[in-house]
């Protein structure tokens, strides 16, 4: 049986292309996810004539961009950012869920990688921690699961 666990040294993308689609709601937030996930791909060898970036009005929007992109034969995976905070009403659940339920059907639609860097936190002070802070950039590990889903899936289709 064969074993497919790759690490971030050694991620096999080639010369493959990636979307990222970011919602400019929660903009501050989503600007810096956007920043560590360029900087990732760029430290991975994926510079900015590789990647094409499209802004969506919020994180509602993202899985139809995120498909139409994904459709593109030369898109090898899409990674999705955005932040939904919660507020006094039960529009953060319906959002949340509606966005991550499209991001997970269109991946499997596609049969390729569509990450989810989407933040669900209930105040900005959680969002600003994952977005660069204390927790870490979750839009660099979004673009590393990207690689790495690209990596494994050429891995395992020879």
């Amino acid at each position: 049986m064969a074993t497919y666990d790759i690490p971030e040294t050694r991620y096999a993308v080639g010369d493959a292309r990636f979307a990222i689609v970011a919602a400019r709601f929660n903009h501050r937030v989503v600007d810096r996810l956007l920043i560590g996930a360029r900087q990732a791909f760029a430290r991975h060898g994926v510079g900015a004539s590789r990647l094409d970036i499209v802004r969506v009005p919020g994180a509602f929007e993202l899985p139809l961009a995120a498909l139409t992109l994904g459709r593109r034969v030369d898109i090898a995976a899409v990674v999705t950012l955005g932040c939904v905070i919660r507020g006094g009403t039960p529009h953060f659940e319906y959002v949340c869920a509606e966005c991550a339920r499209g991001v997970g059907a269109t991946t499997l639609e596609l049969a390729k990688p569509v990450i989810f860097g989407v933040l669900t936190t209930d105040d900005e002070a959680q969002a600003q921690e994952r977005a660069g802070g204390a927790h870490g950039n979750k839009g660099e590990e979004a673009a590393l699961a990207a690689l790495e889903m690209v990596s494994v899936l050429r891995a395992l289709n020879g």
